[in-house]
């Protein structure tokens, strides 16, 4: 094996990630097996090095591991149109949009909750009222229910 050899721990301090993530990566299939030392140990090249700096910026800006996968499967075929990769970030945006704008309705609504809050006793409490209340008819957004957030 020519060029940088890396140990599993090398691989995670320079790309931020855990070992284990590292390993079940490996098993996941994400990420190729290195070759082995006599003694057992994982070593990695370059191309892993790379490989795992792509997967860790494609995990950090919120892509599903599926979407990773599918950019990894793109970019081992640079001669191909980026017209895949680029509907991949396009749905992948929309939901960060949907998301910004649910986030942005809750933060509304918390402001709306806190700023009524009388800092009385509980029993007048808007806070407990407003969570309590199951019809969300106090809400301004009917949008913040089940939002998996």
């Amino acid at each position: 094996m020519s060029g940088a050899a890396y140990a599993i721990g090398d691989l995670a301090r320079q790309t931020g990630t855990k070992v284990e993530t590292i390993r079940w990566y490996e098993r996941d299939g994400i990420m190729p097996a290195p070759v082995r030392t006599a003694g057992g140990h994982r070593v990695y090249t370059q191309a892993h090095l790379d490989r795992l700096a792509f997967i860790r910026h494609a995990r950090e800006l919120g892509f599903p591991l599926e979407d990773v996968r599918e950019l990894l499967r793109l970019a081992d075929k640079p001669e191909r149109p980026c017209a895949e990769a680029d509907a991949i970030a396009r749905v992948h945006l929309e939901a960060v949009r949907s998301r910004i704008a649910r986030l942005q309705a809750l933060e509304a609504e918390l402001v709306r909750m806190v700023a009524a809050c009388g800092h009385g006793r509980v029993a007048e409490c808007r806070v407990i009222e407003v969570l309590a209340d199951q019809s969300h008819a106090h809400c301004l957004h009917d949008g913040h229910g089940g939002t998996g957030l």
